[in-house]
């Protein structure tokens, strides 16, 4: 895969609908802003929020600066948008993270809520961390959660029910994995790299985790602007082939200066 320039991935980003006008219809955003300052922890993606994201108008502000969604609040039906430079911008900021953990050998934790659109960007992040000397974390064995069991392929951990990989916003399936090394004495990951509620409750617990969101998923935005994550990717998390994710995918090593060792 060519390393794209930035103009380049941000013209493929909105070419792709990764970013730019999305598919996430804007009712479908400010409904579940509205829900999660309602209160509705289904939306807090692991997080703890208590009362002070109660004002769906601070949930707005915060998309708009973060992920780029239309700031206006009398946009209610339509199209909504997600910013493709902020993406690239987050997707730096994620490079010097991954960076940093590959300096320092750290133990990496990979997991994802959306196999059908994420996992190979996980898989090839793994393997590049791996090859530069990082040990990616083996999660252990038996853990259920959700009615299902979690399991880790190629390298990312995930939900399985039914023997169907499965897209949950969950954070008990990262929760029962976390749970399980504590019980066994095992050192905790120095960095969580996912999405959803495993990103969320990994942060929520105090470890170092970075990730990505779509447009109507705004707990984890909110996560890091108050510190709890430490960088939120925005993007639309499941476009209508995976491959599109390549040229992000090889943007973000080659920032983190991973390429050569992949």
């Amino acid at each position: 895969m060519p390393i794209p320039s930035r103009a380049a991935l941000v013209d493929h980003l909105v070419r792709s609908r990764i970013a730019g006008d999305v598919a996430t219809p804007r009712d479908n955003n400010l409904s579940h802003y509205r829900k999660l300052a309602n209160g509705d922890r289904h939306y807090w993606l692991g997080l703890e929020l208590g009362d002070r994201w109660s004002d769906e108008q601070d949930v707005l502000a915060v998309m708009a600066e973060r992920c780029g969604v239309s700031d206006d609040p009398g946009h209610r039906q339509g199209q909504d948008t997600i910013d493709p430079e902020l993406t690239v911008d987050a997707l730096e900021r994620m490079a010097a993270r991954l960076r940093k953990a590959a300096d320092a050998k750290e133990r990496v934790l990979f997991a994802t809520g959306h196999p059908g659109g994420l996992l190979d960007v996980h898989r090839q992040t793994a393997a590049a961390l791996r090859a530069a000397g990082c040990e990616i974390v083996r999660i252990p064995g038996g853990l259920f959660a959700d009615e299902g069991m979690v399991f880790q392929f190629a390298d990312v951990a995930m939900l399985e029910r039914g023997a169907t990989l499965w897209h949950t916003h969950s954070p008990a399936p990262m929760a029962a994995i976390l749970d399980a090394m504590a019980r066994e004495g095992r050192p905790l990951p120095d960095l969580v790299v996912a999405d959803h509620g495993w990103a969320g409750c990994a942060g929520q617990r105090g470890l170092d985790s970075i990730g990505y969101a779509d447009c109507n998923d705004p707990a984890l935005f909110i996560g890091e602007a108050e510190g709890t994550l430490q960088v939120t990717v925005p993007l639309d998390d499941h476009v209508t082939d995976p491959r599109f994710y390549e040229p992000m995918t090889a943007y973000l090593l080659d920032a983190a200066g991973l390429t050569s060792a992949e």
